[in-house]
């Protein structure tokens, strides 16, 4: 399937072009997208065909031979598609694959088949990166629905093997929360049982049951006032859903729900033009959104009437690029992670615009992109939630409750470094003796070194926790950084900790760090 092909006689130069390769649950998806000098991006052309991933892995636990080779065979496809284009088949923008295949127990094996084959290298979304993408999904929707950004919002994002939900007050995120509740996972969990009709419904609502009651416990303490559904399968229906407006009452929806559970995959198939993986899934899709409305008591739901796919593949391509209210959000999310742990927030507030300052001033002699400095303000933020198990070690202990938490909007790559970065502001530096460290690239080795120096600095002025360094000015000037703290008389102490923590900066960037005096 094709859409948005340009004539040729009108082609965007090669240079402007863009790639998205997307392996999802039940389908391997493209898009070749024209890139404005404003970063805009233009879908030129989208390719999408059905291969039953999903089913595989949450039926055998493994992907077959034969589903493997279909992939393979359908990537190559595409990549003769973008050789006609005048593009490198193998220079795609950005190659992922769904986040279930890594519950495959020869998902391995699948991406190096796929290299081999096709020279590409395809990286798996994972949980962190799954959220930005949904959360770039609703951003969109502020804009059609004004009352997202006064009223209390749940997004709800029912995927093949997880549900994600994220909860938007003022047209802010304050708080998300995830699920093992999918549509092929509880397909293929209740397709044992034989059920039709409405006996499968029943079947489908009672192995959620669990995952509904920790939904509802979850948001017990907020009032709801919309929903909005999210997901491949829904989003394949929403014309006779929801007509043009996109808004679908309970009503509509449970009777919808009810007619469709009394057809067969292959009616799903003729009368919503699906696919057979998409109509395998769409039962326990409907059945579980529905739930979900139900059990917050919600009159209705809103439902995206964008194709779920393409905006996906457009998504992938601008995921890693996100500023703004996008790292507002992630900051807070960090706040109330440190909240939980009881962290000083004073402390960790001024260590925070500390390490903003250095990574600003001293770009040159980092070259770090933005996105670190998120990290780095993260790292700032959390680099003392250690200290709720013990102040003794609290940095260990700060690793530890950093790599197994979530961070909204953070991957996993990004929390590993978020760890080891509040794990290296005080005592040791870094060294391959640690093996959450050494299991890093060296490139993020590196990153971690340059991140953590700037931040034993900046926690070094502020080794009182009173916030006595309001100003500081800096100077680089014979193989020293010199700072000065005007405003400050008496800078002994902040002297005496940077004699500690200054070390690291001076290895990595090669600056014996000065306090001068003020004045």
């Amino acid at each position: 399937m094709s859409k948005f092909r340009k004539p040729a006689n009108i082609a965007p130069p090669a240079e402007t072009l863009t790639t998205a390769l997307h392996i999802g649950a039940s389908s391997v998806s493209m898009m070749v997208a024209e890139r404005a000098a404003d970063g805009t991006l233009t879908p030129v052309d989208f390719l999408e065909q059905p291969a039953p991933l999903a089913r595989d892995i949450f039926r055998l636990g493994s992907v077959s031979l034969s589903t493997v080779e279909r992939i393979v065979s359908i990537v190559r496809g595409y990549q003769k598609s973008l050789a006609e284009l005048g593009l490198d088949p193998h220079g795609i923008t950005r190659a992922a694959a769904t986040n279930i295949l890594s519950e495959a127990r020869n998902h391995e094996t699948v991406m190096n088949r796929i290299r081999i084959a096709c020279g590409l290298r395809v990286s798996t979304i994972d949980d962190g990166e799954m959220t930005r993408l949904i959360y770039l999904k609703t951003r969109r929707r502020l804009q059609h629905l004004p009352a997202m950004r006064k009223d209390t919002t749940l997004v709800v994002h029912v995927g093949p093997g997880n549900t994600r939900a994220l909860l938007f007050q003022n047209g802010r995120i304050t708080r998300y929360t995830s699920y093992r509740m999918g549509t092929h996972r509880t397909r293929e969990a209740v397709e044992a049982s034989h059920a039709e009709g409405p006996t499968l419904l029943r079947v489908i609502r009672e192995h959620a049951f669990g995952n509904l009651a920790q939904l509802r416990f979850d948001y017990s303490d907020v009032r709801i006032d919309g929903l909005v559904i999210i997901g491949y399968e829904v989003q394949s229906i929403t014309a006779p859903l929801t007509g043009a407006g996109g808004a679908c009452s309970l009503k509509t929806l449970r009777q919808f729900t009810a007619e469709a559970s009394r057809m067969s995959d292959v009616e799903l198939v003729k009368r919503f033009h699906l696919d057979y993986q998409t109509a395998e899934a769409l039962l326990p899709a409907l059945e579980i959104n529905l739930a979900v409305a139900e059990t917050l008591k919600l009159d209705g739901a809103h439902i995206p009437n964008s194709e779920y796919e393409q905006g996906l593949l457009h998504d992938l391509l601008v995921s890693r690029e996100l500023t703004g209210a996008f790292a507002e959000d992630v900051l807070r999310s960090a706040r109330i992670l440190a909240e939980r742990y009881q962290s000083d927030p004073g402390h960790g507030e001024h260590v925070c615009n500390l390490c903003s300052r250095f990574f600003d001033e001293l770009a040159d002699l980092h070259q770090l992109p933005a996105h670190d400095a998120l990290l780095l303000k993260v790292a700032a933020i959390l680099h003392e939630v250690g200290t709720y198990v013990s102040p003794r070690a609290h940095h260990k202990h700060s690793e530890y409750i950093i790599l197994n938490s979530e961070v909204f909007g953070l991957d996993r790559m990004d929390v590993t470094i978020v760890a080891l970065v509040a794990r290296y502001h005080r005592h040791s530096v870094p060294v391959l003796d640690h093996p959450s460290y050494a299991a890093l690239t060296t490139d993020d080795r590196i990153r971690v070194s340059k991140l953590a120096a700037l931040l034993r600095v900046a926690d070094a002025l502020e080794r009182t926790h009173a916030q006595r360094v309001s100003q500081i000015e800096i100077h680089r000037d014979s193989g020293k950084l010199r700072l000065r703290l005007p405003g400050l008389a008496d800078a002994a102490v902040e002297r005496l900790a940077m004699a500690t923590k200054a070390d690291l900066f001076e290895q990595v960037f090669g600056l014996c760090v000065v306090i001068d005096e003020d004045g």
